[in-house]
């Protein structure tokens, strides 16, 4: 298993889709997106969902997440201290069946306090990815719609896996909005 250069990316996305819309270079305006050395820095859309602190006494994953937050398009959005919005990547992704992705954050928000947690795609995922974006600083932090949020890696695997995440019917398969918890009750 090895980590995928800027090359076999462009490759991909051009022969397979799997990036759309994709941006075979860095984008400079803002914070950048786009293909970089060995990943793919992906981009925020400007659909939101703000967690209403004010209403939720508790943060259950088998709850019904659906009273936990408000709905909002913007531009930018200002997260309070101490707290989290969920938000979706603009890029739609197709991970072939011979590859896994590891996300990190952009320096540029972590160094804001922001925490980007995007949990792997695995083979055969498709669809947007939906991003928790936490602020562990003590003061207000503004992200933005449309630049870069998270950098993916890409690592091709020696053996094509047995089950693939579109062969168990995963949960979160071909979401195309800001997809909430669906834990198993």
């Amino acid at each position: 298993m090895g980590v995928k250069s800027d090359r076999w990316i462009i490759e991909m996305a051009r022969q397979h889709r799997m990036i759309e819309p994709f941006s075979e270079s860095q984008v400079r305006e803002g914070i950048s997106f786009g293909v970089s050395c060995y990943g793919y820095d992906f981009s925020l859309s400007n659909e939101f969902k703000m967690f209403d602190s004010d209403s939720v006494l508790e943060l259950d994953p088998k709850g019904d997440p659906s009273k936990w937050f408000t709905d909002c398009k913007t531009e930018s959005i200002l997260i309070p201290a101490n707290s989290f919005v969920l938000a979706r990547s603009r890029e739609y992704f197709r991970i072939p069946r011979d590859v896994i992705t590891i996300c990190t954050g952009k320096s540029t928000y972590a160094r804001c306090g922001i925490v980007v947690n995007v949990t792997p795609f695995e083979p055969e995922w498709e669809g947007f990815a939906t991003i928790s974006l936490a602020n562990t600083a003590p003061r207000p932090t503004r992200v933005y719609a449309n630049e870069g949020i998270g950098q993916l890696l890409f690592l091709e695997a020696s053996e094509i896996c047995e089950v693939s995440y579109k062969d168990k019917k995963g949960k979160y398969q071909g979401q195309k909005e800001i997809t909430l918890s669906r834990a198993d009750k």
